[in-house]
């Protein structure tokens, strides 16, 4: 008996040998619009739907395929008597196969010249609907979606070796394939409307790739991308060189990326577990790239280091004397990309890293549940800035107190950073208390402390930092202020002649 399989795609990428494969196998092809056209120019044996049920597409083909006579075909259950009855009395034929992809949803949003009307429009109905029933039904319909299936059905089809774990692992897919399609529309409609958190959050995510492990080796793991990233995004970077990207090389690679784009002048970052080792900013990349070695040369080993300009040949010497992990810039010179891959292992990454800072959402999953906030873009300007104490900060260490701010914020909190031209010199990151991350940025900084700026994340709440401070030769602090005890530590600023700032926003960083 020859079986019937409905196809109606939007996107056509093998889809004329994956109907000539099912015609050779003796089924029926019925087809729609843009899908028939092609496999009528195709010369493959193809059937219009409106034929079918005898009702033409209409409502500029809104609708086509929502008829009892292709629905009643697609969720009929197999060996129901009653069904089957009723499937005779309606003269409904089986649909045994369906191999529907949508309208490109996701491609319309992406088109920056797509109008609210077109996007509208390229909601698909019909497509959603036979997917689903078809899916639904799966024990008696084959359920297809996706194009890279096409060769893995003809060729079960052509062994006759259709089983359930096939059956289910299509429908599986199916399903992902239209949540994802209705996670998109959703988004795009709850930004529209500016519903920062709405009753129900959903989100969606596309495979990049399986990972090795975890953060530890018995743990799995994989990479996932927004299916709409920006151009900025780690997700979307081209790799040039090296082995595959490590689940813990990735969380490194975006902290280390989020503190590149901070700065707008050529700046160089280089971080380990997630905090920076060392930052630096300078005329060019080469200087940059050298203050941000030089603040901790030997943390700096197997680190990550990302660039905001263009690698070049003097700049890849010295990244090439060390050990690194990964190396991230907008873009290598010819000559640095040489010099850079000699190192057989070594990761160079290339993607836009001067970039406007994007506001998105972060997610943190706990047990059962998810925490979502916007990232951080707080930013300051000199205008915002408040000043407790006698003294004002010079001109030089104002600069060095707002790249001490830019850089403080992506510390892990209770966090203290340590500056000199251009220069973190000390990083405390990740203490109980404040007064203990002071220290150790005091301690790694030893002499260059003195004359240096320290930036906090969050306020003082006793004067034991500012104290400690004051003895390492600090010559200026920036912090959000808001203690109930600022004046104490105010009074400890003025007693050392220390210029103290607040900025009035903190930078906690969990």
């Amino acid at each position: 008996m020859k079986k019937r399989a409905l196809i109606s795609v939007s996107n056509k990428e093998h889809i004329i040998p994956f109907a000539k494969g099912l015609v050779a196998l003796n089924y029926e092809i019925i087809s729609t619009g843009g899908t028939l056209k092609v496999l009528q120019e195709a010369n493959v044996p193809v059937t219009a739907v409106d034929d079918i049920t005898g009702f033409p597409e209409i409502l500029d083909g809104r609708v086509k395929t929502l008829h009892p006579k292709i629905h009643g075909g697609l969720l009929a259950k197999i060996n129901n008597e009653a069904h089957e009855t009723e499937l005779e009395v309606n003269d409904i034929t089986r649909i045994d196969l369906v191999a529907v992809n949508l309208y490109p949803f996701k491609e319309t949003l992406a088109n920056e010249a797509a109008t609210h009307d077109i996007i509208v429009e390229n909601i698909d109905i019909g497509g959603p609907t036979m997917l689903r029933a078809a899916a639904k039904n799966y024990e008696a319909v084959l359920p297809v979606v996706d194009p890279t299936d096409y060769d893995v059905v003809l060729e079960a089809l052509q062994k006759d070796s259709v089983n359930h774990e096939l059956r289910e692992k299509l429908a599986a897919k199916v399903f992902r394939h239209t949540a994802q399609y209705d996670v998109l529309i959703a988004q795009y409609f709850t930004k529209r409307t500016n519903e920062q958190f709405p009753e129900a959050y959903s989100v969606t995510y596309e495979k990049v790739q399986s990972l090795r492990y975890g953060e530890n080796p018995h743990q799995q793991a994989a990479f996932y991308k927004e299916p709409l990233a920006s151009s900025s995004s780690l997700a979307n970077a081209t790799q040039l060189h090296g082995k595959e990207l490590s689940y813990n090389n990735i969380q490194d690679a975006e902290a280390a990326l989020e503190i590149a784009l901070e700065y707008d002048e050529p700046a160089a970052v280089a971080v380990k577990h997630m905090n920076p080792c060392g930052i630096g900013v300078g005329e060019n990349i080469y200087e940059a790239f050298m203050r941000a070695y030089e603040a901790d040369p030997l943390s700096i080993f197997g680190g990550i280091v990302a660039c905001n300009r263009e690698v070049d040949e003097k700049t890849a010497e010295k990244l090439n004397e060390i050990f690194l992990e990964i190396v991230i810039a907008p873009s290598f010179t010819k000559e640095a990309l040489t010099i850079l891959q000699q190192k057989e292992n070594i990761r160079l990454l290339t993607l836009p890293v001067d970039a406007s800072k994007q506001t998105y959402n972060q997610l943190k999953s706990i047990n059962g549940g998810t925490l979502i906030q916007t990232n951080d873009t707080g930013m300051l300007t000199e205008s915002e800035l408040a000043y407790p104490t006698e003294r004002k900060p010079t001109e030089t260490e104002l600069a060095d107190l707002l790249f001490g701010w830019k850089a403080v914020k992506h510390v892990k909190s209770n966090a203290i950073v340590l500056a000199k031209d251009g220069q973190t010199i000390g990083v405390g990151a990740g203490q109980m208390n404040r007064v203990g991350a002071a220290k150790i940025a005091i301690e790694q900084a030893g002499e260059k402390a003195k004359g240096a700026i320290l930036a906090s994340d969050a306020f003082f709440p006793m004067p034991d930092t500012v104290e400690a401070a004051a003895k390492a030769g600090i010559t200026a602090i920036i912090q959000p202020g808001g203690s109930k005890r600022d004046a104490d530590s105010i009074a400890v600023c003025n007693e050392h002649n220390i210029a103290m700032v607040f900025t009035n926003m903190r930078h906690f960083k969990h």
